[in-house]
């Protein structure tokens, strides 16, 4: 079990695809949309739109998932991500709060709403190792979900 994706709870009945690479040579998992989600045009003051994948992901504990926007998202459909690159973390898996349901937070900028469809392409996800500093004595445990650290 090195690194994976699976069905987040809730969404076992939904007909949910699991990311895939669509060439031999692709870093990045393509992730689609799990249900229909309206991304308002941006207006002053509005909390990113989060479009839910129904999907988790585990990985190796040097490891670490990136999630990136689409290429085309910007110039086609006027979607920024609000945090420019997602980190998911391998404690963000299975938490009590959502069992690391992962979610794009996206920003429209375009002057009409975008829709964006089940099965849509939002997103995509790379999985990558990380360093530690030579002093590090991080021992915390995670203890919720999307955006509970620190908390």
């Amino acid at each position: 079990m090195a690194r994976g994706f699976e069905v987040a709870a809730g969404f076992e009945d939904k007909g949910i695809n699991l990311p895939i690479r669509k060439t031999k040579y692709s870093a990045g998992y393509d992730i689609e949309a799990a249900e229909d989600v309206v991304v308002p045009s941006f207006k002053k003051g509005d909390a990113p739109t989060l479009i839910p994948t129904g999907i988790k992901a585990y990985m190796e504990d040097d490891e670490v998932l990136y999630l990136y926007n689409r290429s085309s998202n910007p110039k086609k459909k006027g979607l920024i991500l609000a945090n420019s690159v997602g980190v998911i973390d391998k404690d963000y898996y299975g938490n009590p709060d959502n069992d690391g349901h992962i979610m794009f937070a996206f920003f429209n900028i375009k002057d009409e709403d975008i829709e964006i469809k089940k099965g849509d392409a939002i997103g995509q996800g790379v999985f990558a190792k990380y360093l530690i500093t030579d002093d590090d004595k991080a021992e915390g445990e995670r203890l919720g979900g999307f955006g509970s650290t620190n908390k």
